[in-house]
């Protein structure tokens, strides 16, 4: 009796071919977007003072059913410290925490915003493969252009220490160049166009050197997305040509990406 329920449980909490499991999971979903909108709303003052305690017991609702849920996944499941340790499993014991950490620290209840990573199941429960496979065509542009980036990024640090430095001894402390940490705070935004402007050269040396460094900054603003732009071009080659099989019944190879089905034939490739 206890096999046959364990399995029960765990074919409607992890599993989305039935329809039970299937309800189940949208059921969830919008019980998360409920519980997120409910932590965003309850961060106005105006409505947190007004409804206190609907939103307190909205919360709290939402935190017992969430925990309900984490401790039947970990009870149903054949393989408890697998799911547990899984990043779904991590996801949904931090989607509660929050809450109880909250009966003993102030603001941490604002943190169960952190639920809205619970939204990622909705690409297994609505079978939303094609996007699976677009996050890994980026990821996987992103994985190889990490070395250029890094390499970017370190020819920036390099420049604004550099503008940072010079501005500190141009400038000083009558300009708010306090520090060179502070001057080099002063080149980030500079460069990224940000423009703040809490802190800015008063010398005609030190304008000269801050409009060097802004034109320097729309110069290089955009190679980041050029590297990345570029690997992702070749992996969505890369991942078309995987496709480019030559069809066992009639030996057509020039096949969509996407392809699974010969268009010359329509056998399967």
């Amino acid at each position: 009796m206890g096999v046959e329920f364990r399995k029960k449980i765990f074919i409607i909490i992890f599993g989305t071919e039935t329809r039970t499991g299937r309800t189940f999971d949208i059921l969830l979903l919008w019980m998360i977007i409920l519980s997120v909108a409910t932590v965003v709303l309850e961060s106005v003052p105006s409505l947190r003072e007004a409804y206190h305690e609907l939103f307190m017991t909205t919360e709290w609702f939402f935190t017992i059913v969430f925990t309900l849920e984490y401790l039947l996944r970990i009870y149903s499941t054949p393989r408890p410290l697998k799911y547990i340790t899984s990043f779904y499993g991590v996801v949904d014991l931090l989607a509660i925490l929050p809450s109880y950490l909250g009966l003993v620290f102030d603001q941490y209840t604002f943190l169960l915003t952190i639920r809205a990573l619970r939204l990622l199941r909705m690409f297994r429960v609505f079978k939303l493969a094609r996007y699976v496979k677009e996050a890994a065509i980026l990821g996987k542009a992103l994985q190889l252009s990490m070395h250029k980036i890094v390499v970017f990024f370190g020819a920036v640090l390099t420049l604004v220490l550099i503008l940072g430095s010079l501005l500190y001894l141009i400038e000083g402390k009558e300009s708010g160049f306090t520090s060179i940490p502070q001057s080099v705070y002063w080149a980030i935004v500079t460069i990224t166009t940000v423009g703040y402007g809490d802190i800015a050269p008063a010398t005609v040396l030190g304008k000269i050197i801050a409009s060097v460094a802004m034109l320097t900054g729309y110069s290089i603003i955009a190679v980041p997305t050029g590297i990345i732009s570029v690997e992702i071009g070749k992996a969505v080659k890369s991942s078309r040509s995987a496709k480019q099989v030559f069809c066992k019944s009639c030996g057509h190879n020039n096949h969509d990406g996407d392809a699974n089905y010969c268009k010359i034939c329509g056998e399967k490739i």
